[in-house]
């Protein structure tokens, strides 16, 4: 039978050392008043303690909240996560090896939830391979802490595959908008669902239990079954969110009907969208997107701004923009909205999406690009003590047949300015992104080119493509001196096409570009 409890009772329902794991997507299904309140409980009673800690997508604001109320001495003995950099408080712990630290692809770790509620042993996928995430390079390993090995590779059936040791839960730590007497929980105002319902299921099937976060408690009878994700025989505790701040859609929206209406019409204002370094990597990134090109994914960070260009250039193809956590159509959101979208078209399970992008069903990608090298091999996720995690990124650049990553040059103080149609550096970045050798390979780029996939690296004053060759460089921003601007901001020096020419005058242009695809 489900018990609601209070969000201070939920720490003593964790026993030391067990297995834990979070839902969430940033802020969205994230059930923020039991992570504070367990936090506040191993502050005064110093338990649970020594945790694993399992979660796929990053959680937190960056700052406080999320994966944050975990960074404390002795609570987390090991922590296996997507994506690190919404929690940064846990670096510090990382760095001092007081946490066993590991980083899976967002994908894979999805999708081991719903190989946990069926006792399958391990996932096999060929996601990862060539990676950091590959036994040939660390194995997912983020510090000398971790010292078991959780990823192996086989052959099965001539494929090459890695296979990732399936985590069993002891604990599932969910979110949902409403519970009725009995215990069943229903997600009518959540903006996304997640692994909910495999988390809770893998927890359920391995003697553990579930504790759900929900924003009010219903009678009986009055709930949607369509709507119950998480029936009562698959919840043991429900906690009532007493502060609704603690139960937002996102850490940036409280709540906002239009992240669940696919009718809804209100659109995003562009009415300050200006002429920057930005905007003109969005537009070049905007022209690589063939007319036979339909469904789209766009990264977090820099790639949020291509949909603003296609949105200022009144593109009328049928584009469909999917985002990793669940979403199809509508306009993606960024920041701490980022994995929500304004009026989607569906909303589907985390792991579901992951199954459509695995199997090549993205036609184009952008993702970011943060450090890159001479054989196109790109770094995002760690850069010395800061942990980015890979996310998606590995699991999505991967599997999809046209990939664009894009990003400004140089990084750390870069200002350039744009005039009569010439892209100037007023000051250069202080971090050369272009370098000899990537610190962590989150993208192989001679896999990639064997895998015979078109990459492309667009930035503010150059565009690459990639080749089985390498890197080589076919565009420059007018205004720009090849010598000065490019090859001496790079720490190798890159091929270049004997085609090498200016990128599109219309794209140093205020005006529109009129853009068709």
């Amino acid at each position: 039978m489900t018990e609601f409890i209070s969000a201070a009772q939920v720490g003593t329902k964790i026993k030391d050392g067990a297995t834990v794991v979070i839902e969430g997507f940033i802020g969205s299904g994230v059930a923020e008043a039991i992570h504070t309140a367990l936090g506040k409980y191993y502050q005064q009673h110093q338990h649970p303690r020594q945790l694993t800690l399992v979660h796929a997508a990053g959680i937190g604001d960056g700052k406080t909240k999320g994966m944050n109320h975990y960074a404390q001495a002795g609570m987390v003995k090991r922590l296996i996560g997507g994506h690190w950099a919404m929690a940064p408080q846990l670096h510090a712990l990382v760095e001092a090896n007081q946490i066993e630290a590991y980083n899976f692809p967002q994908g894979v770790i999805s999708r081991m939830m719903r190989a946990a509620s069926a006792h399958e042993p391990f996932v096999a996928t060929q996601v990862g391979l060539g990676t950091f995430v590959d036994p040939d390079y660390d194995g997912g390993k983020l510090n000398q802490a971790a010292q078991e090995e959780l990823v192996t590779k086989t052959i099965i059936n001539d494929y090459e595959c890695l296979l990732y040791k399936t985590i069993f839960p002891d604990v599932a730590i969910l979110r949902g908008t409403y519970a009725d007497d009995k215990g069943n929980v229903a997600f009518d105002e959540e903006p996304l669902t997640l692994e909910a319902v495999s988390e809770a299921m893998a927890a359920k099937n391995n003697g553990g239990i579930v504790i759900v976060q929900v924003k009010q408690k219903v009678p009986f009878g009055t709930l949607d079954p369509k709507q119950v994700k998480l029936p009562r025989l698959l919840v043991d505790y429900i906690v009532i969110a007493d502060d609704i701040t603690q139960h937002q859609q996102t850490y940036n929206t409280l709540y906002d009907p239009v992240l669940l209406d696919t009718s809804a019409k209100r659109e995003q204002q562009l009415t300050d969208f200006p002429l920057t370094q930005r905007k003109v990597i969005a537009r070049r990134c905007a022209q690589l997107i063939s007319p036979q090109e339909h469904v789209v994914n766009y990264g977090i960070g820099m790639p949020e701004e291509i949909a603003k260009v296609l949105k200022e250039e009144q593109v009328k193809a049928q584009l469909i923009p999917t985002i990793e956590p669940g979403t199809f159509g509508g306009t993606p959101l960024g920041g701490l909205d980022f994995g929500t979208a304004i009026a989607p078209e569906s909303i589907i399970d985390q792991s579901e999406m992951f199954d459509f992008y695995d199997g090549g069903g993205i036609d184009i990608t952008f993702l970011g690009l943060a450090e890159c090298d001479q054989n196109g091999n790109i770094n995002v996720s760690r850069f010395g003590s800061k942990i980015a995690g890979a996310g998606g990124f590995i699991d999505i650049s991967q599997n999809t047949p046209h990939v664009v990553f894009c990003g400004t040059f140089t990084a750390g103080g870069l200002q350039t300015t744009i005039t009569n149609g010439k892209l100037q550096i007023i000051q250069e970045g202080r971090h050369h992104k272009f370098v000899k050798q990537v610190q962590h390979l989150t993208f192989n780029g001679r896999l990639a080119a064997a895998r015979h996939q078109e990459v492309y690296y667009i930035t503010e004053r150059a565009v690459f493509k990639l080749t089985t060759a390498g890197l080589v460089l076919q565009e420059i921003a007018p205004g720009i001196d090849l010598e000065r601007d490019i090859l001496a901001q790079m720490d190798f020096k890159p091929l270049i096409s004997s085609r090498l020419h200016e990128m599109d005058a219309k794209i140093f242009k205020p005006e529109k570009m009129h853009l068709h695809i």
